[in-house]
C-alpha cells in the first residue's frame, strides 16, 4: 500500500477509483468534504444515499460517484471529537470500514480526507496518528488497496499527515 499526502481538492482526483466522504449522519450535502463531494457529484448522489441514512458511526457505504471523475464514493461517518463518545475508536473503525469496503468492491485506489478534522473538531495530530496506525494494520493484513492518497486543505495539515504516514 502506497501512501501519498497532498494539498488537493478531494472532489478532483480523476486518477483515483474512489473518493472517501467524511459524511454526516444523513449522508447529505454539508460543509467541508461532504459539501465538496456532493456538490461535484450532483443531486443524484444525495438522492441515492437517502435510503441508507442514518449512517452509523464508523460504518462505510459505497455508492456510485455520479458526476465525479471517479467510479465510487465511500462514505464513512466519524464521531464529533467534543460531543460524542469514543471518537478515537470511531475514527479507527472508519478506516477499517473504508478498507473493507474497498476490498469488497475490488477498489485499488482511494483519496481520503483528514477525516474528522474539520467540523468534527478532531485534533489533526491525533487524527493523523489514528488513521496511519489503522491503515498500516490493514496493509499488514493484506488489502487490495494499492494507493491511499490523503487529501488535505493546507500546509500545516499536510505536514502533520506526512509525519504520521511517511515519517516526515
Amino acid at each position: 500500500m502506497k501512501f501519498e499526502v497532498v494539498i488537493a481538492n478531494i472532489a478532483n482526483q480523476p486518477d483515483i477509483e474512489a473518493v472517501v466522504n467524511s459524511a454526516n449522519a444523513n449522508l447529505r450535502f454539508g460543509s467541508g468534504v461532504a459539501g465538496a463531494i456532493h456538490g461535484a457529484a450532483g443531486p443524484e448522489l444525495e438522492d441515492y444515499c437517502e435510503p441508507y441514512a442514518p449512517l452509523p458511526f464508523g460504518a462505510a457505504l459505497v455508492t456510485p460517484a455520479f458526476k465525479l471523475p471517479n467510479k465510487y464514493v465511500i462514505h464513512t461517518r466519524a464521531a464529533h471529537y467534543l460531543n460524542d463518545d469514543d471518537p478515537e475508536g470511531v475514527l479507527s473503525k472508519c478506516v477499517y470500514a473504508v478498507v473493507d469496503a474497498a476490498n469488497k468492491n475490488a477498489i485499488t485506489s482511494i483519496a481520503i480526507p483528514a477525516i474528522g478534522t474539520g467540523v468534527f473538531k478532531f485534533p489533526k495530530e491525533l487524527a493523523a496518528e489514528i488513521m496511519a496506525k489503522a491503515f498500516l494494520a490493514c496493509a499488514a493484513a493484506s488489502s487490495k488497496l494499492q494507493i491511499v492518497r490523503i487529501c488535505v486543505a493546507d500546509a500545516d495539515t499536510e505536514r502533520v499527515f506526512k509525519t504520521a504516514f511517511l515519517g516526515g
